[in-house]
């Protein structure tokens, strides 16, 4: 059991260091085209992965139907307003508001997997509100508002996120032979299918805006895609498969710290006080929630 919170934790790692890519392009292209980057290239590493190292498992139909729209709901429009977040709050803050999820992961496992639940923990639920204060605040000094809208899309992200999570751990507990790679893969290809859906509404431009970047931006977008969604996604389903879910949420600690700190050595600055002061709040509630 060990080693599958060692693999959340390099999920997290991986995802941290692929959010400060997501966090560049969706504030200079937008985060519907690099979602849509980062789902696609994940989808055809794990093709090539499943093809050449694992091979194909049966699946029934119906999970993977659930799992594709797991990936609808949570690769796809869920990150959208997470990537949102990331461009107006930066991707440390955002992470921070995620501490909400352990609380919703472990709602959804109690009511659906049976796995038990410390009612003492929702006391953390203040701390994380404490958090949401904090950056309020913060957006009103600097800004003269506060900066609802990019919490809001923190909010939606994670719940949406989390759904898609709840969703992915039924599909593996009602198949024991589908493995991670080929879970993952199912959910990229959800993820597509909503923007493949939005570009009959909205152009994304796909192929001609990979074509306007610079030959360095456009491996940076894919470095920080194959780390921060095929190795997260990969490393994460494979702790999904048997960790308890309220507590490989809680593991979004780690996260965290790693974003937030990659996020002060790119813009090569201290933390703000007011940074600080929500990460204390965040760690207290975190340490009722782990501990």
């Amino acid at each position: 059991m060990k080693d599958v919170y060692l693999f959340a934790v390099g999920a997290n790692l991986c995802f941290a260091l692929g959010s400060q890519v997501y966090t560049l392009f969706s504030r200079k292209v937008g985060p519907v085209w690099m979602n849509l980057f980062k789902a696609s290239l994940a989808f055809v590493a794990f093709a090539f992965t499943i093809v050449f190292a694992t091979g194909w498992n049966q699946v029934q139909p119906l999970y993977v139907a659930l799992l594709v729209f797991s990936g609808m709901i949570g690769l796809g429009i869920g990150d959208v307003f997470l990537l949102r977040s990331f461009s107006i709050m930066g991707p440390g803050r955002t992470l921070i508001l995620f501490g909400f999820q352990p609380l919703i992961l472990g709602s959804m496992g109690y009511l659906l997997f049976d796995q038990t639940v410390d009612i003492q923990k929702f006391w953390a639920i203040t701390f994380f509100i404490l958090c949401i204060a904090t950056f309020s605040f913060e957006a009103f000094k600097k800004e003269g508002h506060w900066q609802m809208k990019g919490i809001l899309m923190a909010f939606t992200g994670m719940l949406l996120d989390a759904t898609g999570v709840v969703i992915t751990r039924l599909s593996f507990d009602q198949n024991p032979d589908l493995t991670p790679l080929e879970g993952n893969f199912y959910r990229c290809f959800g993820a597509i299918l909503v923007f493949v859906i939005w570009s009959f509404f909205k152009p994304i431009n796909f192929i001609d805006t990979f074509k306007k970047l610079e030959i360095k931006e456009k491996w940076l977008a894919i470095g920080g895609s194959f780390l921060g969604t095929y190795l997260s996604l990969g490393l994460y389903l494979m702790a999904l498969q048997k960790a308890h879910l309220a507590s490989l949420s809680g593991i979004a600690i780690t996260g965290t710290i790693f974003s937030s700190a990659f996020e002060c050595i790119i813009a090569k600055k201290w933390p703000s006080r007011y940074l600080i002061i929500a990460f204390i709040f965040f760690l207290l509630g975190m340490r009722i929630l782990v501990f």
